[in-house]
C-alpha cells in the first residue's frame, strides 16, 4: 500500500522548531545531536510494509525545499530574523542523517544524527509521517475519520453552548491522524468557535491566516547539558539567558520542567520573572504546579494576573475547562491541546516521541515533574543528573 506524500511543505511543523533553531544558528552551530524514537504504548508492532512506507515518506521529505512564499511568511513573523530566513533558503533535510528500520521485536527504530541545527528539524516531520502511515495502513481510515468528525462536532457544540469557555491553541501536528484531518480540525475550530487562538502548525497558520504559536521545547534546555563549560544544574539559567538575548524579551513563555520545576524556579529570578510573559506546564500535577508558580510570582511582588499560565500536558477539553475554572481569576490561563484536537478517534492514539539523547557525544536527559516521562539512554548519566539537581536544590532552597 503506497500512500500519497504526507509532508508537502517544510512549514508543516511546530513554530518552536524555528524559534529554537534560530538561537542555535546564532549561538551554537558547533553542537551535534542524536535523536531517538520511542513509542510509549504497549504492544504496538510495526510491520515491514509500514516501515518501508515510512522510509519512502522520509525520502520524499528530503526532496523538499522552502519556497519563496514560505520564506516570506517566516520573515513576516515578528521575531524571526532575516539572516536566519536566508539560512533556511539554503537548508534542506538531509537523508543521510536519518535511519529507520524494524527491529526483531517488531518495534520501530528511528534515529536522527547530525548537526543540531539540522537534526532537530526532523522531529515533527518524522512523527507526522510515522503516525499517519501507522493509522492509514493498520486501520479503516474512513471509519477513523467518521469517529473523529463526531467527536469534533461535539466539542464545537460545547464551545458554542457555553460548556467550554476557555481559549486554547491547537498543538496537534506531532500526533495527528493525518495532514488532511488536522487541516479540517484547525479550520473548523478557528471558524466555528471564538475560542481557538491559533495553531502551532506554521503551515496551517499561514493557510488559514491564524497566529502561529509556540516558544521552546525540552530539547532546548537539554542541549545545554552537552556543553562542557555549563554545570548540569544551571542549564535552565543559560538557556533562558540565551533566549532572552536572542529575542530581547519577546517570544517569552518559559518551559519549567526539563530538569524539574523546583530547579527552574531557582533560576527564574526577579529579572527572569519580569523578562518572560509566562510559563508552560508539561508534566506533574497541574494544580500543584499552578499554585507553585503563582506563589513564586507573589514572592517577587508580581501580580500573577499579568502573567500567563500555559497548560499543555496531555490535555482533554474537559481537563482544560476544569483548570480554567480553578485559575481563571488568578492568572492569564491558556492551553495548548494536541492529540485531543488532531487524533481523537475510536482507536487509541499513539503516544510517540522523538527525544534528544546526545549532544556532542555526551548523554542528555529530560527529568520532568513526572518520573515516568524521563527519557535517557544511559542510566548512570540520569542518576548523575538527578543527583546534581538534588544537590543544588538542597544547597540553595
Amino acid at each position: 500500500m503506497k500512500l500519497e506524500p504526507i509532508i508537502v511543505s517544510l512549514l508543516d511543523t511546530d513554530l518552536y522548531k524555528f524559534n529554537m533553531d534560530q538561537v542555535i544558528f546564532h549561538k551554537h552551530t558547533d553542537l551535534n545531536g542524536e535523536y531517538y524514537f520511542k513509542c510509549r504504548n504497549e504492544g504496538v508492532v510495526f510491520s515491514q510494509e509500514v516501515v518501508d512506507e515510512i522510509n519512502a515518506q522520509i525520502d520524499h521529505l528530503c526532496t523538499l525545499r522552502f519556497t519563496k512564499e514560505e520564506l516570506d511568511y517566516l520573515r513576516s513573523i515578528r521575531f524571526i530574523k532575516n539572516d536566519y530566513v536566508e539560512f533556511l533558503r539554503l537548508w534542506h533535510p538531509i537523508r543521510e542523517y536519518v535511519t529507520a528500520r524494524r527491529t526483531e521485536k517488531g518495534e520501530l527504530s528511528l534515529v536522527v544524527k547530525g548537526p543540531l541545527f539540522s537534526a532537530m528539524q526532523f522531529e515533527i516531520y518524522l512523527l507526522e509521517i510515522v503516525n499517519e502511515v501507522y493509522f492509514r495502513m493498520n486501520f479503516d481510515y474512513e471509519k477513523l475519520v467518521k469517529s473523529a468528525q463526531e467527536r469534533l462536532d461535539k466539542k464545537i457544540r460545547a464551545f458554542n453552548d457555553g460548556t467550554y469557555t476557555f481559549t486554547f491553541a491547537e498543538f496537534g501536528c506531532r500526533r495527528r491522524l493525518s495532514r488532511e484531518w488536522e487541516d479540517v480540525v484547525v479550520k473548523r475550530l478557528a471558524t466555528e468557535t471564538r475560542n481557538c487562538a491559533g495553531t502551532s502548525n506554521v503551515y496551517l497558520a499561514k493557510k488559514h491566516n491564524l497566529k502561529p504559536i509556540g516558544t521552546y521545547a525540552h530539547e532546548f534546555v537539554q542541549m545545554y547539558q552537552g556543553i562542557d563549560s555549563i554545570p548540569l544544574a544551571y542549564t535552565n539559567h543559560y538557556a533562558m539567558q540565551d533566549w532572552y538575548d536572542e529575542y530581547d524579551g519577546d517570544n517569552g513563555t518559559a518551559l519549567t520542567d526539563t530538569v524539574t520545576t523546583d530547579l527552574f524556579l531557582l533560576d527564574f529570578n526577579r529579572s527572569m520573572v519580569n523578562n518572560y510573559s509566562g510559563v508552560r506546564h508539561d508534566s506533574g500535577d497541574p494544580y500543584e504546579w499552578g499554585e507553585k508558580i503563582i506563589a513564586h510570582y507573589e514572592k517577587y511582588g508580581v501580580d500573577p494576573r499579568t502573567k500567563q499560565l500555559l497548560f499543555s500536558d496531555s490535555l482533554s477539553f474537559d481537563k482544560a475547562q476544569a483548570l480554567y475554572d480553578h485559575f481563571r481569576d488568578r492568572a492569564k490561563v491558556s492551553f495548548g491541546i494536541g492529540t485531543f484536537c488532531s487524533n481523537d478517534t475510536c482507536e487509541e492514539a499513539l503516544n510517540i516521541v522523538i527525544k534528544l539523547q546526545y549532544v556532542n557525544g555526551r548523554p542528555v536527559a529530560k527529568l520532568s515533574d513526572n518520573p515516568e516521562k524521563a527519557m535517557c539512554m544511559e542510566n548512570d548519566y540520569l542518576a548523575y543528573l538527578k543527583s546534581s539537581v538534588e544537590f543544588r536544590l538542597k544547597r540553595e532552597k
